[in-house]
């Protein structure tokens, strides 16, 4: 197996105080963790091979370092395609000086390492250059969807104990002032970040381990308000692993990942880990355009892609899949499940089987299509199988007791000497290969993003006319399942489509422009158990019948 490390002499560079040289050797990049075929990886690979990948060690480790300063700096980093259609390019060499920068910014700014700093941006080089100046500088980063509403921005930011947050001048008033008082929250204004960056050195010494915190992370909120996740340094030593085994990227791919770098699958599989391989970040920016995107995979001749469900569901509906001179050879996806339709329109367009990676914000990956390995099968539709050398993963029943393969009951890791449900029900096949059945709880999946009834329930009650309220997915062809609430109304109000109307555009100034309700029903009485508890499922169960027939 080929293993490597960069020319580059960490010794040298640990002497220097961790300064950020830019200047690297000449000698291509070549991938580690070389193994051919799934059997061979299964029976051989150890985690501990992951460090063979990257410059730093446990004691000395930075995750900007290892995505920058050891890549040729005159290669392309960031490529990013426009809504309006523009294309904009950026080097190693430039993201490595913005970056110091930026980190040099931060200090004069009075914040120190381990601060938190939120970013509320569109993908764009601000955004870029805020991520890794903040793990440059060892602050901690909180990425936020920047469609998110009043509350939803102000949750994350009380929860984190944010000390700055980059974004633009427009978003500031969205930021309540008792807030900013609070927390002593300074603002980076995006609009002129660049000008501002001109003023800062161009060399940072950077001061972080694998233990270093790097990244606070919020869930959606499945059962409640979204949870946070701490992520440190380290952590990308493992999406590393996922990268090149799951997603299959190689020396040669040109890369293409369009989900948001607000949520798990953008951030780490669409911004650090191609980076991690010397590999530009190909990403959209903007409200999803099937087009545009299109446009930009022939433009950039992309081989490698990964993205949620919806996006190609998306591209597959825009009737222009099979209009571009492509050159693609792998595609992923993750966020939801596909349908056989969708994977039979992919094989038609592009003659390719999309791979499966499945996992959680909490856990991490779960099971999966294996990418990077020639003798891989792909059972479309399926889930994979589990992380080559991860947790152990069953489908068990309610008592705990592992299923065999055919039978229905939840997904669940065995930590720490007991069972981890997943929330999800699923059964296996006799090949070992997971497949998806539904949630357990009452998460929404749509368009791939992940909606926690209880937040949006909590904004709709908010509204003056609402006396209760419930919140499930209702299927939908388009996004796989929609928001839908309803609504018991106070006295007073009367059922119209003005209020519906209202509500709506209430709930979405409060959250986000995904989590507002695309449906409503005005109801009597919410049905409830005998301890007074909203029956969800019930009108779950009401609307897959009304819309589906079954």
């Amino acid at each position: 197996m080929t293993k490597w490390r960069s020319s580059f002499d960490y010794v040298s560079l640990r002497t220097n105080g961790g300064r950020s040289p830019f200047f690297v050797s000449n000698a291509h990049i070549k991938m580690a963790l070389d193994y051919k075929t799934y059997k061979e990886a299964k029976e051989k690979f150890r985690w501990s091979e992951r460090w063979d990948l990257f410059d730093g060690t446990k004691e000395r480790f930075n995750i900007a370092h290892e995505c920058i300063d050891r890549h040729p700096q005159e290669e392309i980093a960031i490529r990013i395609k426009f809504a309006d259609g523009r294309v904009k390019v950026y080097t190693f060499g430039e993201l490595a000086k913005l970056t110091c920068q930026f980190a040099n910014l931060l200090g004069h700014l009075g914040v120190a390492p381990g601060d938190r700093v939120a970013i509320l941006l569109f993908p764009s080089i601000e955004f870029y250059v805020s991520m890794f100046g903040i793990f440059r500088h060892g602050a901690v980063a909180v990425p936020c969807f920047p469609l998110f509403g009043p509350e939803a921005i102000a949750f994350r930011l009380e929860k984190a104990r944010a000390k700055a947050i980059v974004t633009t001048q427009d978003k500031v008033e969205v930021v309540s002032p008792a807030l900013v008082e609070k927390l002593g929250l300074k603002f980076i204004i995006a609009d002129e970040l660049l000008e501002e960056l001109k003023r800062q050195s161009e060399v940072y010494n950077w001061h972080t381990n694998a233990d270093s915190l790097c990244m606070i992370q919020f869930s959606s909120g499945t059962t409640g308000a979204p949870k946070s996740v701490v992520y440190r340094h380290g952590a990308v030593t493992v999406a590393a692993v996922v990268m090149k085994f799951g997603v299959g990227l190689t020396s040669n791919d040109i890369y293409f990942c369009p989900s948001s770098p607000a949520w798990g699958h953008g951030i780490w599989y669409g911004t650090i880990s191609p980076l991690i391989f010397g590999k530009a970040i190909g990403t959209f920016s903007g409200k999803f355009d099937a087009e545009k995107v299109l446009e930009a995979l022939e433009e950039w001749g992309v081989t490698n892609m990964a993205a949620i469900s919806s996006h190609y569901r998306l591209i597959m509906g825009s009737g222009k899949a099979s209009k571009y001179n492509l050159k693609l050879k792998k595609i992923s996806y993750t966020g939801e499940a596909m349908s056989k339709e969708l994977i039979s329109s992919i094989q038609q367009n592009w003659g390719l089987i999309p791979y499966c990676q499945y996992g959680t914000t909490e856990m991490g990956p779960i099971t999966l299509d294996y990418a990077g390995f020639e003798d891989w099968v792909v059972k479309p539709g399926s889930l994979g199988k589990p992380m080559i050398g991860g947790l152990k993963v069953a489908v068990i029943d309610e008592e705990g007791n592992e299923l065999p393969p055919g039978k229905i009951g939840q997904i669940a890791l065995w930590r720490e000497g007991k069972w981890v449900r997943v929330g999800d029900s699923a059964y296996t096949d006799e090949d070992g290969y997971f497949w998806y059945v539904s949630r357990i709880d009452d998460v929404i999946i749509s368009a791939g993003y992940t909606i926690g009834p209880i937040e949006v329930e909590e904004a709709l009650l908010k509204h003056p006319a609402v006396e209760e309220c419930a919140v499930v997915g209702s299927p939908d062809r388009e996004r796989g399942e929609i928001v839908k609430a309803f609504i018991k109304l106070k006295e007073g109000f009367q059922p119209s489509e003005a209020l519906s109307a209202e509500i709506k555009e209430f709930v979405k100034a409060e959250l986000s422009k995904h989590e507002y309700p695309r449906e409503i029903e005005f109801i009597d009485e919410l049905p409830k158990t005998p301890d007074g508890k909203i029956k969800r499922k019930e009108l779950k169960e009401r609307e897959r019948v009304k819309k589906l027939g079954q």
